[in-house]
């Protein structure tokens, strides 16, 4: 989590979002996102969480939203392919 918490920090600033990373919660991270950033958050942070490191086994990471931890629902970003 730590690589990806690094690798997400230099990529927030290189593209120059607003988004900030707030908190780490054992194995989540919980960033303050605007609205109009929320679905390139959504490809962004599972894209560096899931390659931060080689595994055995795929690791696979969830983005969720909302206003507050009971509100929190699945974002469904759309992946980019080409």
């Amino acid at each position: 989590i730590k690589i990806a918490m690094n690798r997400l920090f230099d990529e927030l600033a290189r593209r120059g979002l607003r988004s900030k990373m707030l908190l780490q919660v054992h194995d989540e991270l919980l960033f303050e996102v605007p609205q109009s950033e929320l679905e390139e958050m959504g490809r962004l942070v599972p894209e560096i969480m899931e390659g931060a490191w080689k595994l055995r086994v795929p690791l696979v990471a969830e983005v969720k939203a909302g206003k507050n931890w009971g509100e929190m629902q699945p974002v469904q970003a759309a992946k980019v392919t080409g």
